[in-house]
């Protein structure tokens, strides 16, 4: 799931200060399970939002509304008549969701209200981890389901680094190597000899580092 958290308060108050009549707009997806962009969170940032600018003495009038989501044009649709009313919408919800808002109603102002982190893993209650990077070349078939781009701080593909030291990063001594965590992988697996052999490059043309990306289900167009 795509894991986000919000802004500083200070922040979202510093890019609403010239408006005195805002959409709050939450995102049921995602960010609703990572307690960020779902109603309750509208409802908590509205009243945080409400008593700073009252402190500030410039009164402010928030609509509060929470869609499916925010990243499809079917959801987003049924409270336009909520925009027309405002020259700006506090988005929590991921960087797709604002984008889906500014290119859907371009003559209103989407901001956002959160910091898009990464693809992750509940690892306990209220903790995620990253897990995925999205590269769209997936590795996990020889490196047995553990992912080296997301979770190796030097997105190394052929082992560890020299600084890894009792299974633990050179960069950050409080996380495990993600290549000593794939060798016991492997090797619980009997699946050692995926780590000896020859692969080709990874194709780096398909990751952020290509531009924009598109998939297209072909099948789904007939």
């Amino acid at each position: 799931m795509i894991v986000a958290d919000r802004k500083p308060l200070e922040e979202i108050l510093e890019s609403i200060k010239d408006f005195d009549k805002i959409v709050l707009m939450g995102c049921g997806g995602c960010v609703t399970i990572c307690f960020s962009g779902g109603a309750k969170s509208v409802e908590l940032l509205a009243s945080q939002i409400k008593i700073a600018r009252k402190k500030q003495g410039k009164e402010i009038e928030i609509i509060e509304c929470t869609p499916e989501r925010q990243c499809e044009f079917e959801y987003i649709d049924p409270c336009k008549e909520k925009f027309e009313s405002v020259p700006v919408v506090l988005s929590i919800a991921c960087g797709v969701g604002v984008q889906t808002m500014n290119e859907r109603h371009p003559d209103t102002i989407t901001i956002p209200g959160l910091n898009t982190k990464f693809m992750g893993y509940p690892v306990e209650h209220a903790l995620w981890e990253e897990r995925c990077a999205g590269c769209g070349n997936c590795l996990l078939e020889w490196t047995g389901g553990v992912c080296p781009i997301a979770r190796c701080a030097k997105k190394l593909l052929n082992g560890p680094c020299g600084g890894s030291s009792d299974g633990k990063c050179e960069v950050d001594k409080e996380i495990d190597c993600v290549w000593q965590i794939i060798y016991d992988r492997l090797k619980k697996l009997n699946k050692l000899e995926n780590l000896t052999a020859v692969r080709k490059p990874k194709d780096w043309r398909t990751s952020t580092s290509a531009g924009q990306r598109k998939v297209e289900f072909k099948e789904a167009m007939l």
